[in-house]
């Protein structure tokens, strides 16, 4: 015996039985409307990107511009971040170790060539 609502049950809207089920036009225009929502959703968030990172705003949007300048300003700040805590440090301070956590990825983007990473390979 199935369990309504799975398949090879006799009704597959059992969770609302007066409720017709969706036609194929109607599942394919509910589909491209999710789809242009995601991707809508996207764009938005590349636009705050771009308006975030310094040399980005009011310049044509290109992603992968996008994604190269925000990388680089955050490899950047990273950098600042080391350098004021060695400097804090030399100082006699001390600094929150969660402050200190280094992100292996950036630092691993450094050590290889960028055709080996976007590749996946290992060097």
């Amino acid at each position: 015996m199935s369990t309504p609502g799975t398949p090879g049950s006799d009704s597959a809207t059992s969770k609302s039985p007066g409720k017709p089920r969706l036609t194929e036009v109607e599942k394919k225009q509910n589909h491209i409307a999710s789809e242009q929502k995601r991707r809508a959703a996207i764009r938005e968030q590349f636009d705050r990107l771009a308006e975030l990172t310094p040399g980005m705003k009011g310049q044509g949007r290109s992603e992968g511009a996008v994604l190269a300048k925000a990388v680089e300003f955050a490899k950047e700040q990273l950098e600042e971040q080391r350098k004021l805590i060695a400097e804090i440090e030399a100082l006699g301070g001390s600094v929150d170790p969660k402050l200190k956590m280094k992100f292996p990825q950036l630092m691993y983007y450094e050590d290889v060539e960028e055709e080996e990473y976007l590749s996946g390979t290992e060097p």
